[in-house]
């Protein structure tokens, strides 16, 4: 026992620790930013394009197009024209035609329309009326400078492209 200094297996002990601990540089995982959620209320009708780099949950009405990385239409809400989604869950009311990855029809969803998509799931009780079409290639979610607005144009582009391809 050594009241004035460690021994010198245990400052061998004490140096290899710190140098491994100086090796560890103190990466501490960066913390994902949360994603942003836009919300558009009960009571609010929209008339134009939306462009959302996050997620859009919609209770109220929109007439026009979307593109979001994913898109929840809630019970009670109503849209009408086409989405772009990676994502797309339904649970209120749908016109038009939808390009997404996953297509969720919930119980309470009402759609009549087309649906593009790699995976469909449709509840029971769900109502579609339409055609449900295989995608051929994946939907993307919109960049972040389609969203703000310095892009727009590209963000339509497949929707527009895919559009060409069916005949009708």
């Amino acid at each position: 026992m050594c009241f004035f200094s460690a021994t010198k297996s245990e400052r061998d002990h004490k140096t290899q620790k710190a140098a491994a601990t100086e090796a560890r540089v103190d990466v501490a995982p960066t913390p994902k930013a949360p994603e942003m959620v836009s919300t558009l209320g009960q009571g609010m009708l929209i008339t134009g394009n939306i462009v959302c780099a996050g997620s859009v949950q919609i209770y109220g009405r929109v007439v026009g197009d979307i593109h979001a990385s994913q898109l929840v239409i809630c019970e009670g809400a109503k849209v009408e024209g086409k989405v772009i989604a990676p994502e797309t869950v339904i649970k209120g009311t749908f016109n038009g035609t939808v390009h997404s990855n996953i297509v969720k029809l919930q119980s309470t969803a009402t759609v009549d329309g087309e649906i593009f998509n790699k995976s469909l799931t449709i509840e029971q009780n769900a109502q579609f009326e339409g055609v449900a079409r295989r995608l051929d290639t994946p939907v993307s979610a919109p960049s972040s400078a389609q969203a703000k607005g310095e892009d727009v144009a590209p963000a339509l582009a497949p929707l527009s492209a895919q559009m060409s391809d069916i005949v009708v």
